[in-house]
């Protein structure tokens, strides 16, 4: 009975993600189509194992009768397939991501998360594994072998190369990013306009922040914090998570912290807008 009731649980969570729009939260949305087909298979396995108890419980109704009219011994020969202590620690794991999801509330990333984690360049990092986290420049580097990364990256290029005035917007974000942070020379001088929310650094001018957006390339797990710096023409008082739109001139700079030459907008023009719906950027391909 408890297996039907995590299959139960399974199924709900993920009509529930999908109902409310939360699933968007969680993974790729280029990848939805998989979770939501996934609903159809926990309902199946739940209708399954319904079929199974039912039927495992005539059988043993069946089993006792017989075994109170032929046996004697004393002994039972029940199977034991079913230990205790197999319940006590496979039950709980499988239970964990049910309330998990229905009693920990969903938090949208904002600049509290990027000082708590931190942002960095993933060259710095070596081959830590955790440096898939809050990380400044896309990498997609790692789900490739490195000459079909350098296709990808070249066939990125050319979609923009000839472009005077490159839009960053929801669909396009991480790629294009991606694409500036590697080719950093080839759009030096070109328009570029993005959208995200301000983001102040110590280290930073009066007239200096960062530009950011959350961005899921597959899923969570490897989510980060990604954008640009970002120059005004004069000096700015800008609070975290103040959501911008914001147009100039691409640039790039020496960034003594991070050791590396990045790209830098110096901003022409800017309005302070409202919190978008889906804060949120996922990998396009």
């Amino acid at each position: 009975m408890v297996r039907i009731l995590i299959l139960i649980g399974f199924s709900f969570i993920f009509m529930h993600l999908h109902a409310t729009g939360t699933i968007n939260k969680y993974i790729n949305m280029k990848y939805s189509y998989i979770s939501f087909s996934t609903i159809f298979i926990f309902i199946l396995l739940t209708i399954a194992q319904v079929y199974f108890y039912v039927k495992d419980g005539d059988k043993k109704n069946h089993d006792d009768h017989e075994h109170d009219h032929s046996c004697s011994c004393g002994h039972d020969h029940s199977h034991d397939e079913d230990k205790w202590y197999k319940k006590l620690i496979v039950y709980p794991i499988m239970i964990f991501p049910l309330v998990a999801v229905m009693c920990f509330p969903i938090a949208t990333l904002d600049s509290k998360m990027v000082e708590a984690k931190g942002f960095h360049f993933p060259i710095l990092e070596g081959d830590d594994a955790s440096s898939n986290h809050q990380i400044l420049q896309p990498d997609t580097s790692t789900y490739y072998g490195a000459e079909d990364y350098d296709k990808l990256m070249d066939k990125s290029k050319k979609q923009y190369e000839k472009k005077n005035s490159i839009i960053l917007n929801d669909d396009n974000y991480l790629k294009g990013m991606e694409t500036i942070y590697n080719f950093p020379g080839e759009f030096t001088g070109k328009t570029v306009s993005l959208t995200g929310f301000s983001y102040n650094s110590d280290d930073l001018k009066k007239n200096e922040v960062f530009l950011f957006r959350f961005g899921i390339i597959h899923c969570v797990a490897d989510s980060g914090v990604y954008g640009m710096l970002i120059q005004f023409p004069d000096d700015m008082d800008l609070e975290n998570d103040e959501w911008l739109r914001v147009s100039g001139e691409l640039d790039t700079m020496y960034y003594q912290p991070f050791k590396k030459t990045i790209p830098v907008l110096k901003v022409k023009k800017y309005e302070k807008i409202s919190e978008p719906e889906d804060t949120y950027v996922y990998r396009q391909y």
